[in-house]
């Protein structure tokens, strides 16, 4: 049975149901296939998206916009130079505003707070593109992705190799509400959000699946269906990158550690890669990588959430 999302804020994995998570991907099934034969189908035209980035973007921003133009919409790019924020106006005021002009608001920003203060203070959804916390429309992706390549996602085990990010995060969220078990390897001291970690335990007890956290890289992707990786410093850590290339060194995806893993394993890059550390060329670039897929189908799922919410 469909399940009405129209109007609702997409901010956390979390906070979706099994349901509405099931509803997304089955919808950007559909919407990949119409776009695939060439089918038109536009059902938000007259509607704007306004997109609001204070983080800098290849994917989400470009796959927000043709995901708008290809649903018959418009998608506004709003720059912090172009808001007044920058000068001082509250969030609240912010969304107030944009809410009389806009059908649907998609942010990128740093402080999740920021997100949560937005979508409180709107009367249209609010869409999470990235914050330092969260990240769930790649999530959406990665799920939508693995289910292409693998038929079905209950008791599949992702291995996430790297830093306890916002990605970590998400994944953990994504896993644990379609059956998948996640393990987050990462070095002491750069563990993932422990509250995070709690919701996501809570959430895979509903579903039976185990969200674990691993500090053996080569001993978490033996049993890995899926390895996951992504930057060592995120945006805003970049004083930090050498002392992190130190310490992640031995979490670097490559050949050996891809010796250690089954043979139909696959590897997934949120991107952007900073080829040579949290991944090698061979890696990435090896038959059993699928990052480009996953890539792609940020535009797919994207345009699930939007036809879906506004």
């Amino acid at each position: 049975m469909a399940v009405q999302m129209k109007g609702k804020d997409i901010i956390s994995i979390h906070e979706l149901s099994r349901e509405e998570v099931w509803q997304i991907l089955d919808t950007a099934r559909v919407l990949k296939m119409k776009n695939l034969v060439g089918a038109a189908f536009q059902p938000l035209k007259g509607k704007t998206l306004g997109m609001i980035f204070q983080k800098s973007s290849t994917r989400t921003r470009i796959s927000f916009e043709v995901a708008m133009w290809q649903l018959g919409g418009y998608a506004l790019f709003l720059s912090s130079a172009d808001l007044q924020l920058k000068r001082g106006e509250t969030i609240p005021d912010t969304a107030r505003v944009l809410s009389r002009y806009l059908d649907a608001l998609m942010i990128r920003t740093h402080a999740h707070q920021d997100v949560i203060d937005l979508a409180a203070n709107s009367t249209i959804p609010v869409i999470n593109g990235l914050t330092d916390l969260l990240h769930p429309c790649q999530a959406l992706a990665d799920l939508f992705t693995i289910e292409e390549k693998k038929g079905s996602l209950a008791g599949l085990h992702l291995v996430y190799v790297g830093d306890g990010n916002n990605m970590a995060h998400s994944l953990m969220y994504a896993g644990a509400k379609v059956g998948m078990n996640v393990t987050i390897c990462c070095p002491p001291g750069y563990l993932p959000d422990p509250k995070v970690t709690r919701l996501a335990e809570a959430d895979a007890a509903a579903t039976g699946t185990l969200i674990e956290i691993n500090h053996d890289p080569a001993r978490a992707v033996k049993k890995a269906d899926i390895i996951y990786t992504d930057v060592w410093a995120s945006m805003g850590q970049e004083e930090e990158h050498a002392e992190r290339v130190k310490i992640f060194a031995p979490y670097q995806v490559n050949s050996a550690l891809l010796g250690n893993a089954k043979d139909d394993a696959l590897v997934m890059h949120c991107l952007p890669a900073h080829r040579g550390e949290e991944i090698t060329d061979e890696v990435i670039d090896d038959r059993r990588s699928i990052v480009f897929d996953q890539a792609e189908n940020r535009l797919h799922v994207q345009k699930a959430i939007l036809a879906l919410v506004i």
